[in-house]
Order: structure tokens, then sequence, then C-alpha cells
């Protein structure tokens, strides 16, 4: 797999990573036998970028990949976040207290002696702008508890103001074929600032690997069926904020732009991948053929000039005026 530097902490890492949100929660049952194989199939594929949260699972998608761990030593760069985990909740997670706590958490959990990466996870806005949590990330760094620290967002508007604070190494980001907004407002500041750019989402809650149709249905504990309207959480984290049905037919739509000899999902990862301000992408797997054949996209040549302009074309006319939710 092709590595790339991420940001200004200089660590190389395989530029397709996992996300283990599946493996945790919210995505319908996973077992602990398939969530470890999928961790060790992604490996061996060559993905060594995991991301992960203290919420997924209240814990368990950071146990699984502490287990990981213990069983190689291969160096795996290890995102995680913090912010929504309860107890003690909000608005106590923002206090000094609170952000040492979840980081304790965390390393117990994960097994180590510093979080390589430890990202505010999707904050409230107002809470970012008042700077104090900025300073606690800050102090976990100085001692030792954390080698860096990052925010994962919701809008370009808190991208914007995260990539300009002291110290901040990395942003999250939702960006895909049907979110590109951060290609004109993100990405230029991200490179001459050398902060790195997690792309999570990659596929839209699957929507951009072609094979969910307006009939799929999903299991009840799967957020692509309670938050299909953000009625749990920010709606931008289902389907791309995209309404479900108005989503598959566009994605319907791009099926005939798919090059011959690659399926609809490799030409997804690809696009994002062809962009040099992208650090890493973590689609999420719930299953080592899933994580096989994200890692495929890293050998994949650039898609072209020609295809990039379609794509930018069906987004500015047929996907954005249909995204709902902070953006």
């Amino acid at each position: 797999m092709n590595t790339r530097i991420f940001g200004h902490t200089g660590r190389a890492v395989g530029e397709v990573g996992i996300g283990t949100w599946q493996l945790g929660a919210n995505w319908g049952d996973v077992t602990d036998e398939t969530a470890m194989a999928t961790l060790r199939a992604a490996h061996e594929a060559g993905t060594t970028f995991f991301d992960t949260a203290d919420v997924y699972g209240m814990g368990r998608s950071e146990t699984f990949i502490g287990r990981f761990l213990k069983e190689t030593r291969a160096p795996i760069y290890v995102a995680t976040k913090f912010g929504r985990f309860s107890p003690p909740g909000w608005p106590e997670n923002f206090t000094r207290a609170g952000v040492r706590q979840h980081a304790e958490a965390s390393l117990r959990r994960l097994g180590v002696d510093a979080l390589d990466l430890t990202q505010l996870h999707c904050l409230p806005f107002d809470v970012m702008k008042r700077g104090e949590i900025f300073e606690h990330l800050r102090e976990l760094k100085r001692d030792g508890k954390i080698r860096d620290f990052g925010v994962s967002v919701e809008s370009m508007e808190e991208a914007q103001y995260c990539v300009r604070q002291e110290g901040v190494a990395a942003l999250q980001i939702i960006f895909n074929i049907f979110r590109q907004k951060p290609i004109s407002t993100l990405f230029a500041e991200a490179k001459q600032r050398n902060v790195a750019l997690i792309v999570r989402l990659p596929l839209a809650s699957g929507l951009l690997a072609g094979k969910i149709t307006k009939a799929s249905k999903f299991p009840a504990d799967d957020h692509r069926t309670f938050n299909r309207d953000g009625q749990q959480f920010n709606v931008g984290e289902t389907f791309a904020g995209l309404p479900f049905e108005k989503g598959v037919e566009l994605a319907d739509a791009l099926k005939p732009m798919v090059l011959a000899g690659i399926s609809m999902s490799e030409m997804a990862l690809r696009w994002c991948l062809d962009f040099d301000a992208v650090s890493v992408i973590i689609p999420g797997a719930k299953s080592p053929e899933q994580a096989r054949a994200n890692a495929r996209a890293s050998a994949l040549p650039p898609l072209g000039a020609a295809l990039h302009g379609r794509l930018a074309d069906f987004y500015e006319r047929d996907v954005a005026p249909h995204i709902r939710g902070p953006y």
C-alpha cells in the first residue's frame, strides 16, 4: 500500500486506513471473532492507520484494537476520539478533569503508554471557540499522555476555525463524491499549515458502493435506520446528509461513470485519494473481505481529469442542493 506523511507528525501511514465505528456499534451486529479478523485482514493488506473512538460501543472498538496491538509488533498509528462518552457526559466531558478521565480510559483500553492521536469528537462549536478544551489537550501532550491531538468536525466553518488552533495536528472531515465542499474551503489552508486530513465516510454510509436500493433494509441498531433524518446525531453522518431515496437515485446516476475494470466503491475511494491534501481515508469494514477490498483502492491509478470534471459538475448540479445538516 502507498503511504503518506501524516501532517507535521512526520509519521508515514498507509493511505487507506480503517474506521472502526462498525466494529463497535450502530452498524448491526459484528461478533468479537469477526472484528478481530477484520483488523488482521486490514493490516495484512497494508493498513497501518486505525481510527476509533471511546464511544464506539462504549469502549468496545478501542478494546478490539488494544487486543490487536498485543498481537503484532508492526507500527500501527491509532487515532481515537473523545467527548461523547458518558459518564460523565456533557458538559463535564469538556472540563480539564473530564478530558483527562477519558484520555486515561482510552489508554487503558488500548493498552498503550501514550495515545498517538486523540481527537475532539464533533463537540459543540461554542465549546471549541471558548478555547479551554485546546489548552487541556496541550497539557495532556506536555504530560506525555498523548503524542498529538486533532479535531473531528461536522462543518467547514468548524474546520476553518480548528485548522488555525495552535498544536492541531489533524482534522477529520466528511469528504466523498457527494460532499465536495472541502476542496474549495479547506484543502489549501490545511496543506499550507501541514495539518493532516482524515477522510471519514468516503463511501457515504455505503451509498457509493452502488449496492443499496430503495428497498434495502438495515438492522434496527444500524444508524442507517435510526438516524436517517438526524434523529440521534448530525444527519451528515448518515448517507452524507442526503435523504435516503434521493441518495439511492444519485448513486444510481453515477453508475454509468464508473470506469471499466473497477467497482463503484473503488472509484469512490480512489477519487478521495486523488487529492494530495488528503492524508488518509478511513472506510469502515465489518468483515475481512471488506477490509481487503477497501485497501485495493491504493493500487489503482488516478481517475484522470476528465472524470474528475464530470464528477465535480455532477456534484454541483445534482447533489449539493439536497445535502442537509451542518456542512
